[in-house]
């Protein structure tokens, strides 16, 4: 296995599920800095030009490709048959989850810590970015109290430790 890797939080998201699984894999550094995301060979595996992005060989010798961290951590679940439930329930309930952190809690919090970062940088007017860092922080706070009332009475979201609690650690 191959995982195509830059040290963001998406990236550690498949890392430190590839280390709890106990899988063997080699890292490919991608520079994102440096624009390496860009490169023909990485777009033939993730067409988005993100990482992470993980390449694997199928049973039958069929190459699979998969690009977005939330499908990685699905397959690697599967294959490890570890933080990835097999019953339907339990699996819908880590699937909701996981999917609340792609599509909510990752982004909303990554437009947060840019802008913060961003109107830090010398020579900014630290007003233009009032507005969004304003914004994205209620909806990250908001968020917080979705996940706050999700562990509820657990240590982990969704009862047993997941791949929803790796991809909302990070």
């Amino acid at each position: 296995m191959q995982v195509y890797y830059f040290p963001t939080p998406n990236g550690r998201k498949i890392s430190i599920a590839l280390e709890e699984m106990g899988l063997a894999y080699d890292i490919v550094p991608v520079n994102i800095t440096r624009g390496e995301q860009q490169q023909s060979e990485f777009l033939e595996i993730s067409p988005n030009n993100r990482i992470p992005a993980l390449t694997d060989q199928a049973p039958d010798g069929t190459r699979i490709k998969l690009f977005e961290s939330g499908a990685i951590l699905q397959y690697l679940g599967r294959k490890s048959g570890k933080l990835y439930p097999m019953e339907e329930a339990a699996r819908c309930r880590v699937d909701s989850w996981l999917f609340w952190q792609m599509a909510g809690l990752g982004p909303m919090a990554g437009q947060l810590s840019w802008f913060i970062r961003v109107s830090n940088v010398p020579d900014r007017d630290a007003r233009d970015y009032s507005y969004p860092i304003h914004r994205y922080r209620k909806e990250v706070l908001r968020l917080y109290g979705v996940l706050e009332r999700g562990l509820q009475g657990s240590e982990f979201i969704c009862g047993e430790y997941s791949i929803a609690d790796i991809a909302s650690w990070t």
